[in-house]
């Protein structure tokens, strides 16, 4: 267990500092007015995501995922795990589950970000 759980906090410093470089350049080349760098983020950690669960299943590899899929791709964005479970519900033939929980985790967790700012700026003030 320990060895595991060594695996995902290594992973997860190197996905931390991969989209910290990606932020960084990303910025530098198309500026601030859009957050493109989240965009690009969650959508390359999207696709990494997807090669990954087919490739480690295929090739019989998945005792790497740990490092990989919720280590580095964790690091780098946890909408890629986000993804993975609603494609997951959907390919399991519960699409009204996937779009619930799609549409429940993007109203909710943006609801709660609201209430933890309401909070905290009633908190400071």
């Amino acid at each position: 267990m320990f060895g595991t759980i060594l695996q995902v906090a290594v992973g997860g410093a190197l996905g931390s500092v991969a989209r910290y470089l990606t932020n960084v350049s990303v910025m530098r080349t198309l500026g601030p007015g859009f957050p493109w760098q989240t965009v690009i983020v969650n959508v390359f950690g999207s696709f990494l995501m997807g090669v990954l669960v087919v490739w480690l299943g295929h090739k019989g590899l998945t005792r790497q995922a740990p490092f990989l899929m919720t280590g580095i791709l964790g690091g780098f964005t946890t909408f890629s795990a986000f993804s993975l479970d609603a494609v997951t519900l959907w390919e399991r033939g519960a699409a009204g589950q996937a779009a619930a929980y799609v549409v429940g985790s993007v109203v909710v967790s943006l609801a709660a970000l609201f209430l933890g700012m309401t909070l905290t700026r009633g908190v400071l003030a």
